[in-house]
């Protein structure tokens, strides 16, 4: 299956595509911040990938955690599906 049967298969499930804004404090300059982009399918409102993230980010890397900002966007949605009754196929 391709990364894009997998992704189509995922929304289906109820993932969307979710965005975090992490900023951290620098390890060597405190007084400074950071911003890093986390994106990936997740489960909205739950965030199990994201959660799993921040908690590698917060036990691995030095540079402490300051705010993260979220957000996300269900690309499909049940009630855009619906059967048409036709089947196409290219070649």
């Amino acid at each position: 299956m391709s990364t894009a049967d997998t992704d189509f298969v995922r929304m289906l499930a109820g993932y969307s595509l979710t965005t975090a804004e992490i900023i951290y404090r620098l390890p060597d300059h405190p007084h400074l911040m950071q911003s890093y982009i986390w994106q990936d399918y997740d489960l909205h409102p739950r965030l199990p990938k994201l959660k799993g993230f921040l908690d590698f980010w917060a036990q691995n890397l030095e540079g402490k955690l300051h705010q993260v900002l979220v957000a996300h966007a269900g690309l499909i949605k049940p009630r855009e599906l619906r059967l048409i009754g036709a089947e196409f196929k290219l070649h």
